[in-house]
């Protein structure tokens, strides 16, 4: 099997794995017990937190364990914009976010009254900036951009959005749920930032969200005083070790990684090019994820497409992983004014950290070999 499918989930690094292991035998204590099992249980968790923290230079209790990306996502959304010590309900974001981020902001709009400025975007994803500043006003409660895009790689320009709401005065929460681990984005920049364990090697099921010091949020949960008011319900101790390990294993030689990544994503596209003349490459004129080839091969359907490569033993996607198996037109590439026909082709082809030059190869192979054979089949069809 040839898995490049790295941004929709990563495998478990052997550092997490053996991190998890002793919380999944004999330390196997409630971290809200006060005897023996608890503490042991709950100094891993203030270890991690510690770890994290280390990481990525902010404070530890800046950090809110979650159950992954979207729950992380979703309460930076609504805990924010629904803060009772914030006066008015405007909400700025943009139609190509992840649908943990859409979908929030869309129930605010339609169910609790807020105003929703949705921002324009470039035919490459980049969200226009003047349209952010314009857009800004007094009541707006925060601004939503993820750093990087999941089904493009698109990068936004994250030190010009942060100066922006910045001089403004309005919080600023990124989705930085793809690029953690693969480009270096301060925190500094921005009030709230989500994460997700299992996007760098990490298990699923668990992240965190990151919450600047002094800043209030509105639980959107309720049954604990755990995370500091913030999230109830027992933490997943395993999951928030593991998490912790692969985030310190997956930034060890990072710049080396991504740089033999990017070559190998290049190498995809090349061959793809070459041998593809419909082929077109959505977000080139962007900056990108190293990891990320997303392409529109023009004609073809990409439901279709993902079956024939899967036959080939080529894991793909057509975007994000979090539609149930569903295969519909990208809503990012629609976002950004492509035509329907090119977002119904698309195909995401993500790596990592064991793709080979030989899977590469044979990657393209199977892509020459599909797109031959669905032409041929076509061109039989229109004669009959």
């Amino acid at each position: 099997m040839i898995y490049l499918d790295y941004n929709a989930t990563t495998p478990l690094c052997d550092a997490a794995r053996e991190a998890m292991l002793p919380y999944l035998d004999r330390q196997f204590g409630n971290p809200s017990s006060v005897h023996a099992a608890g503490r042991e249980a709950r100094a891993a968790i203030d270890d991690a937190r510690d770890k994290l923290a280390a990481l990525l230079r902010v404070k530890p209790h800046e950090l809110i364990f979650t159950s992954g990306g979207t729950e992380s996502c979703n309460l930076a959304v609504l805990g924010l914009a629904r803060r009772p010590s914030s006066p008015g309900g405007h909400i700025i974001s943009n139609k190509a976010e992840h649908h943990a981020v859409l979908n929030a902001v869309e129930y605010l709009e339609k169910h609790e009254g807020f105003e929703v400025t949705w921002l324009n975007v470039s035919r490459d994803g980049i969200i226009d900036l003047d349209h952010l500043a314009a857009a800004i006003r007094p009541e707006t409660r925060f601004v939503s951009i993820m750093t990087a895009n999941n089904e493009t790689g698109v990068i936004q320009p994250m030190r010009e959005i942060s100066s922006i709401c910045r001089a403004r005065g309005v919080l600023l929460h990124s989705d930085m749920v793809q690029s953690f681990g693969k480009i270096d984005i301060p925190l500094s920049l921005v009030d709230a930032a989500s994460f997700a364990a299992h996007k760098f090697y990490g298990p699923k099921g668990v992240g965190f969200l990151f919450l600047r010091s002094g800043l209030s949020i509105q639980r959107i949960m309720f049954g604990g005083a755990h995370e500091n008011e913030r999230r109830p319900g027992t933490e997943n101790v395993a999951a928030i070790a593991g998490m912790a390990a692969a985030a310190e294993w997956t930034l060890h030689d990072r710049g080396n990684e991504q740089e033999r990544e990017e070559g190998l994503r290049d190498e995809l596209w090349t061959r793809i090019s070459q041998n593809v003349p419909d082929a077109k490459q959505n977000g080139a004129n962007a900056p990108r994820l190293a990891n990320t080839l997303n392409v529109s091969l023009l004609g073809l359907d990409s439901e279709m497409l993902l079956i024939a490569l899967d036959l080939e033993r080529v894991c793909a996607s057509s975007g994000s992983a979090c539609m149930v198996g569903s295969v519909v037109a990208s809503h990012v590439l629609l976002a950004t004014g492509l035509p329907i026909e090119r977002a119904r082709s698309a195909v995401r082809f993500s790596l990592g950290k064991w793709t080979t030059a030989d899977e590469i190869k044979a990657a393209g192979d199977a892509v020459r070999k599909i797109v031959d054979r669905l032409a041929t089949r076509k061109s039989a069809y229109a004669v009959a």
